[in-house]
């Protein structure tokens, strides 16, 4: 009686995970049927200013010379341009290394906005491929592993995917490198917008755990560094499971 009720158990449970897995994916479909007949009765708009683009383009050429890149003398533990301050964010990190292309203003704040806010999933394409095209030599070759910052799963299910995630296969897609989805947010959602920097590295504040056992050289894959907190946790967690190399990646770094 008992193995005929687990029996009867488990196929309920798969029929309802099949069930589950066909509606995300109807989802993702109606979603990108709606993007296209959008796109049809509307000619695209540069996400920054609005003004009409060619067809796969998300800022217009006047946007795209505004992107700053990050280029010239960068301290090779935070990234920041040099100087870096009294204090370098790096000290006492628990990355080896923080990255990220250009800064997170202008331009580039909107394509992060359009992505996180406005699930313009494409735009995680543009994103990437900047970041290729300017990443610091070894920093995106194997043996490293790429692994997204996990987004809170109330926040995940609200906006009906992970930007982080989409970000991370973009990258794949161009480098080669595998993914592993190895973090997961805990405790309640925390608001880092408006919050201080001091509010944002408070103990406790963010809880990161890891799910299984973390790749030994880490690229933590995330679309902004502001104060450093998320990647911090992060990096913090993957290290106490065992990484030995821990890096970050983001497609835009805040200055201030």
């Amino acid at each position: 009686m008992r193995a005929r009720l687990r029996y009867a158990l488990d196929r309920r449970r798969l029929a309802m995970s099949g069930l589950l897995a066909a509606a995300r994916h109807g989802l993702a479909a109606a979603r990108h049927g709606l993007a296209a007949a959008t796109a049809a009765l509307a000619p695209p708009a540069c996400w920054s200013c609005r003004a009409p683009v060619a067809a796969g383009q998300a800022l217009c050429s006047a946007c795209r010379a505004e992107v700053r890149f990050l280029r010239g003398r960068c301290c090779p533990r935070c990234g920041l341009p040099l100087p870096c301050g009294r204090r370098c964010p790096g000290a006492g990190s628990t990355l080896d290394r923080a990255w990220a292309p250009v800064a997170f203003e202008g331009p580039a704040r909107a394509l992060v906005h359009a992505l996180k806010f406005r699930g313009a999933l494409g735009v995680a394409d543009v994103m990437a491929a900047q970041v290729v095209a300017t990443a610091p030599r070894g920093l995106l070759q194997s043996p490293a592993v790429l692994v997204p910052v996990p987004t809170h799963a109330a926040r995940r299910r609200a906006r009906g995917f992970d930007h982080a995630e989409h970000l991370a296969r973009a990258l794949a897609e161009r480098t080669g490198l595998e993914i592993a989805r190895c973090l997961v947010r805990g405790g309640k959602p925390t608001r880092q917008a408006g919050s201080s920097r001091a509010a944002r590295r408070a103990p406790g504040r963010i809880d990161v755990r890891v799910r299984g056992d973390p790749p030994m050289s880490v690229v933590l894959v995330d679309d902004v560094h502001t104060t450093g907190a998320t990647l911090e946790a992060c990096g913090g967690a993957v290290r106490r499971a065992g990484s030995y190399t821990v890096c970050a990646v983001a497609y835009a770094r805040a200055l201030s």
